[in-house]
């Protein structure tokens, strides 16, 4: 007789195999409109914050300005919330003398 060991592998269940990984919830960031930041502000912000080309960028002001907010991006809280104070922390337009900071965002559950 040998000393050799031997395996003996079972298959999945049916409640093994049905088994997904959870999906997170998902978040938008919110970009709120304000009248002391320019359309070109946001393009550069938008470019550099989310890689976005300057056509999504310039959609995105276009909204904002338009509707009051935008959505710039849905995804994980996580990177929801980074995004947000990304954008708090983007500072001042140069363009607009009186302004005075980085615009306003929020993260909500996307619906």
């Amino acid at each position: 007789m040998s000393d050799d060991l031997v395996t003996v592998v079972k298959p999945a269940s049916k409640k093994e195999r049905k088994r997904k990984p959870k999906k997170q919830p998902r978040y938008n960031v919110v970009l709120w409109d304000d009248s002391d930041h320019s359309y070109e502000y946001v393009v550069i912000m938008m470019r550099k914050l989310f890689r976005y080309p300057v056509e999504k960028g310039f959609q995105i002001a276009r909204e904002v300005d338009n509707s009051g907010k935008a959505i710039c991006l849905t995804t994980t809280m996580e990177h929801a919330e980074l995004k947000r104070d990304q954008i708090h922390a983007f500072g001042k337009d140069d363009l607009i003398p009186r302004c005075k900071g980085s615009m306003s965002a929020t993260i909500e559950p996307a619906t």
